[in-house]
């Protein structure tokens, strides 16, 4: 995506910042440090999938999200929210709290909520990992494209 951005012509840094695995704590944890670094104006928060694959409680989940937006915020940035979803195989109840906590916080912090990329990747097993969690590398070009034009929706690059 940073590639197709470039390409226009216009100045628009990406900083990927995320690590494989990192759970919305760990990201929290991060944040200061990355907002310093590189005084962004938009901010895409994309954490509590490895807190939700591990099952941990929904209220921490939220806490440590909604901790990353205010700290995005007094940063002088714009956070963007990304919903996230779990598989079904942690029960209705776990499943459906999870995924209410993404447009609660949108709604609560007045921000952007984007669609969970996942659920148009997930369908596709040629785009799928082995662990049917993760998505391959031949999914990354749709991917870039899907993210570049949700994201394009906010960030005025052009």
């Amino acid at each position: 995506m940073a590639k197709q951005w470039q390409q226009t012509g216009k100045k628009t840094v990406i900083v990927n910042a995320s690590i494989s695995g990192n759970t919305a704590l760990q990201g929290l944890e991060r944040l200061p440090e990355l907002l310093k670094q590189h005084n962004p104006k938009w901010v895409l928060i994309e954490l509590g999938a490895n807190d939700g694959l591990r099952g941990f409680p929904i209220q921490n989940i939220e806490q440590h999200l909604q901790q990353s937006i205010t700290l995005v915020k007094q940063a002088n940035a714009q956070p963007l929210l990304m919903q996230i979803r779990v598989s079904p195989n942690y029960g209705k109840r776990y499943t459906e709290a999870f995924a209410k906590i993404y447009p609660a916080l949108s709604e609560l912090n007045q921000i952007p909520l984007l669609p969970f990329f996942m659920e148009h990747v997930a369908i596709k097993p040629e785009w799928m990992q082995d662990d049917g969690l993760h998505p391959n590398q031949s999914a990354q070009p749709f991917i870039a494209d899907w993210m570049s034009n949700q994201l394009s929706a906010y960030i005025n690059h052009f």
